[in-house]
């Protein structure tokens, strides 16, 4: 999760690709230059041990865009792909 937070803050689009499942990862993928990432809050977890195949990451991600602070929250869904952990959806609220 932080290395994906880390990635939408610089804009590297190669990282999230790459750390995003194929069933659901977009084909394509645009990060709003104007978006400026501010921090990640991590709220809980569940699983994601390297006893576990998937897990649970709830979030608040505060942003500024256009002089104004906002947030997104999230209770995004990771799994393991190929060995690696990847993010598969986010949970309905």
């Amino acid at each position: 999760m932080r290395s994906r937070y880390s990635a939408f803050a610089v804009g590297d689009r190669d990282h999230l690709l790459r750390t995003w499942h194929p069933s659901t990862r977009p084909r394509r993928l645009d990060p709003d230059p104007g978006t400026e990432w501010v921090r990640l809050e991590i709220l809980s977890t569940t699983g994601g041990t390297p006893f576990h195949s998937e897990g649970t990451v709830a979030f608040r991600a505060v942003y500024r865009e256009s002089g104004q602070e906002e947030a997104l929250e999230e209770h995004s869904r990771f799994v393991r792909h190929e060995g690696a952990w990847v993010y598969l959806d986010a949970l309905p609220d």
